[in-house]
Parts: structure tokens; C-alpha cells; sequence
């Protein structure tokens, strides 16, 4: 996926448009997320009126910024917004004007509802909150509707599911920009979860196994620590003390993927590490990250991230 990564001199200006009915969680997502990288990105609230804007839970936020922030923003995210307030005819044809100027355009919750009034999801595919994916197919027939994943990444367009899925919107924003390290050390500080794909379910449907004796989080931490050896669902089972049919069910009730694409997603993750932080050759990497050979590492990694590992390093690495 290209970058729009800032410069290495100039913050990226990041304009977050509050729409009337703001939800306040998904407004303080990109605040706190873009907001641990204070020297790359520059952050800017803004609204259609400047002035009071009610939030969705009642309480009253004031902004002093107007659209024209959005003409001069890298990039652009919109919260979710209360539906049966829908964005005035400026807000919309403000960010329509920031996309043809090539800003790249982010949203959380029903903010798709936004860039889809605005027509930046045609022809796309997108998500939102799961209790709107079916208003939001029929509201906007143009735009292919996911209604399962947690965000979908189209390039100059990426759109999140609800709540906590704009917390993984955003890190995999900061991971495209500034690498894996970056992305890891915002989520640190946001105690979130460092790497969820965006094709991981938005809910899991079957209830998740009690955290007394029976969550795998304990399982999943210790196979982190141990990804250059072979983890196959036997040992991870034995290790949970479960039988593998059990470990494998329980393992998709509770991270909504089988066992070998964590795994996979994980020593991709640590591999971004490595080439970021030190000079290892690929075939080191793959070694350390449980790949085995160069080979397999390079293939695995360019369908995971659309770039090789030396294309990766020359941009990412830090040293």
C-alpha cells in the first residue's frame, strides 16, 4: 500500500471534522492515537460552524476551527456522528473538495455515512458500525457494504466499524506511515491491542469463554514470546492445557481467525520490528520470526503488505 507518510521535516496536518450528535469515544480516538506521535502529525478540530457542537451523549463541545481546515489537511477523519443529523450541504462538499485534492480520507463508526453523502465511497468497499451496515447499503447503493470486518483499507479511502475497531483504523494508519515500531508504541500508550487485522470479525457471534481458567489470552502471550519455533495447534493446544479441537474453536470464539493466521499476522508484525530496528539480513529475519527461509519470508510478507522486505526496511528503517 503506498505511503502518505509525512515528511521527515513537516508534521502531517491532520484535520478531524465533528459533526453535530459527535459520538465523544470515536472523537478521542484519533486524539489519542495521532496524538502520541505529536512530531508527525499536526491535529485540528474543526467543524461546519464553528461554535457549540452538541455530542451524541448530551454534552456540549466548542470549536473554534471551520471547513476550511479540511482544504488544508493530509488527511481527514470523521468521527461517528449521530444519523438523524445529517452533515450540512458545505461539510459534504468540503470533503468532497479535500478528496480531489488528494487528502486521504478516514472514518470511524457512521462517519462513512459522511463520505458517502459526500460520494467518496462509490464504486468502494466500506464499513461501519454493524447495527448500520444494512441502512448504509440502502441508503448508498453504489458502495459495496462489509458489514464483518473491523476497517477496510482502499487507499485515499479507509473506513472503520464501531467503537474500538477506530482504534485499529487509526494504528494501521500510523503503521502505514511510520512502520510497525511507531504503530506499537502508540497503541502502548492507548493500551490497545498492537496489530488487529482489518478482515477480523467486528463481533464475534458465539459467547467468548469466561477470562477464569478458560480465555487463551495467557496462550496467545506466551506463543508472542516463541514465534521462531514451529507453534503448530498441538503445541499451542498443550500448552493451554486443552485438546486441539477445543484450543481451535475457542480460539476463533475469542479472536474471530483460526490459530495459523494470528500466528502468520503476529511474525509479520515482528518482522516489520527487525527490519526496522537493526541491520539482520532477510534470512535472519525469517529465521527469528518462524519463516524459516528468506523465500518464504519475502512471499508471505509481500502479500501481507504489498512491498518486499528490503523495499520495507529502506523506508521504515530508523537507524
Amino acid at each position: 500500500m503506498e505511503s502518505t507518510a509525512p515528511s521527515a521535516t513537516t508534521a502531517h496536518a491532520l484535520a478531524v471534522l465533528v459533526l453535530d450528535g459527535v459520538v465523544t469515544f470515536d472523537l478521542g480516538v484519533p486524539l489519542m492515537v495521532f496524538g502520541a506521535l505529536p512530531a508527525d502529525y499536526r491535529i485540528t478540530l474543526c467543524t461546519p460552524k464553528p461554535g457549540t457542537v452538541p455530542s451524541l451523549e448530551g454534552m456540549s463541545l466548542s470549536f473554534s476551527h471551520g471547513l476550511d481546515t479540511l482544504l488544508r489537511a493530509d488527511t481527514v477523519v470523521v468521527p461517528g456522528y449521530d444519523l438523524n443529523k445529517p452533515p450540512p450541504a458545505p461539510a459534504l462538499r468540503a470533503l468532497h473538495q479535500a478528496h480531489a485534492r488528494g487528502a486521504r480520507m478516514v472514518s470511524i463508526c457512521t462517519g462513512a455515512f459522511a463520505l458517502a453523502g459526500a460520494g467518496l465511497l462509490d464504486g468502494l468497499t466500506a464499513t461501519t458500525h454493524w447495527r448500520a451496515t444494512d441502512r448504509l447499503a440502502q441508503k448508498h447503493p453504489a458502495v459495496t457494504v462489509d458489514p464483518d470486518v473491523l476497517y477496510v483499507d482502499q487507499g485515499q479511502v479507509l473506513t472503520s466499524a464501531g467503537a474500538s475497531a477506530g482504534l485499529d483504523l487509526c494504528l494501521h494508519v500510523i503503521r502505514r506511515d511510520h512502520g510497525a515500531t511507531a504503530a506499537n508504541a502508540a497503541a502502548r500508550l492507548a493500551v490497545a491491542a498492537p496489530h488487529r487485522t482489518g478482515g477480523q470479525s467486528q463481533y464475534i457471534k458465539r459467547s467468548i469463554p469466561g477470562t477464569s481458567g478458560q480465555s487463551l489470552a495467557r496462550t496467545r502471550e506466551w506463543a508472542l514470546s516463541h514465534l521462531g519455533e514451529p507453534l503448530p495447534v498441538r503445541r499451542l493446544a498443550r500448552h493451554a492445557a486443552l485438546s486441539e479441537r477445543t484450543f481451535a474453536r475457542r480460539f476463533v470464539e475469542e479472536t474471530g481467525g483460526p490459530p495459523a493466521q494470528w500466528l502468520l499476522t503476529a511474525r509479520i508484525d515482528l518482522a516489520k520490528q527487525l527490519l526496522e530496528s537493526a541491520d539482520h539480513s532477510v534470512e535472519e529475519v525469517a529465521r527469528r520470526v518462524g519463516l524459516g527461509t528468506a523465500a518464504n519470508l519475502r512471499a508471505r510478507f509481500h502479500k501481507a503488505t504489498g512491498t518486499s522486505p528490503s523495499s520495507y526496511r529502506q523506508t521504515f528503517n530508523r537507524q
